[in-house]
């Protein structure tokens, strides 16, 4: 009963208990002990000299570890971090002037293209040693196509005239006209959304009292031979350059109306108008 089993196996001691940690010294006795875990991804390096800085206060050396710890372009003003942590604005913009005058971190204000002024804050995980400030990459550009140019940004349409009352008749005229161009010139090929954009300069034009034949014929008559690369563009070019002037008004003559009699001044014959003048006969013949 008193004799030692020697074939059992002898238990191997933990390298976490305290008394075989290699950091356990004559002064360790209620000390910290680490319990560590390698880290393989989500880990940020953070040297000691930032972790154990004898001048940075508590809070500033934590919020240089946050900070080091985020993404490139993440927001790290006052009123981000006073709404990321429970410490307010007063305290943050301290720690924050803290970390600028040790070197951690570095502020400057820039102006954007657009004209907006902004801070730019550059993070140093190591004071001294000046590096690549890690900016935000651009946006990639769209991969070219097959043929080796990139695609070309299709410019907008030159305006066209609008007409004073746009009636539905006018514009169910207008689209016809447009849609039968291709059958004079197959060139003039236009998609729904060209023939959307004319309407309303075919529209303008038979408001001004042209027949639709004629603006057919205007448009499709003296066009260059070569190939035409935005016939949509041209065509709004005639119609905004060769709009006709709107028509002079001519009140309607009542036909219950009756003239009074007028001699004419030179032929000395009777006739009916509103005024003294020259009859009918005598008007033409001049």
């Amino acid at each position: 009963m008193d004799t030692p089993d020697t074939s059992a196996s002898q238990r191997t001691a933990s390298r976490n208990t305290a008394k075989n940690h290699p950091s356990r010294g004559k002064n360790a006795a209620g000390g910290v002990v680490h319990d560590n875990v390698r880290h393989a991804s989500r880990f940020t390096v953070i040297g000691n000299h930032l972790a154990q800085h004898a001048q940075l206060s508590l809070l500033a050396i934590g919020l240089a570890v946050h900070i080091q710890s985020l993404p490139t372009g993440a927001p790290v003003g006052i009123k981000a971090l006073s709404a990321r942590f429970p410490e307010g604005t007063t305290r943050i913009a301290a720690a924050l002037r803290e970390l600028e005058s040790h070197g951690y971190l570095r502020r400057t204000r820039e102006r954007t293209p657009s004209g907006q002024v902004v801070t730019r804050t550059v993070s140093c995980n190591r004071p001294g040693r000046t590096g690549t400030p890690d900016r935000p990459k651009p946006k990639p550009k769209p991969p070219p196509r097959r043929g080796g140019t990139p695609p070309r940004r299709q410019r907008a349409l030159p305006p066209v005239p609008q007409p004073a009352y746009p009636a539905p008749d006018l514009f169910q005229t207008a689209i016809g006209v447009l849609a039968g161009l291709r059958r004079a010139d197959e060139r003039l090929y236009l998609s729904a959304k060209d023939v959307d954009h004319l309407a309303p300069g075919v529209a303008t034009w038979l408001e001004r009292g042209v027949p639709a034949e004629t603006v057919h014929r205007v448009l499709t008559d003296g066009l260059p031979r070569e190939p035409l690369q935005r016939p949509a563009a041209l065509l709004a070019h005639r119609l905004t350059a060769q709009l006709p002037p709107l028509l002079p008004f001519r009140p309607q003559e009542d036909p219950g109306v009756q003239h009074p009699l007028q001699n004419c001044d030179v032929c000395d014959r009777a006739y009916r108008g509103p005024e003294p003048g020259t009859c009918a006969a005598c008007a033409s013949a001049t």
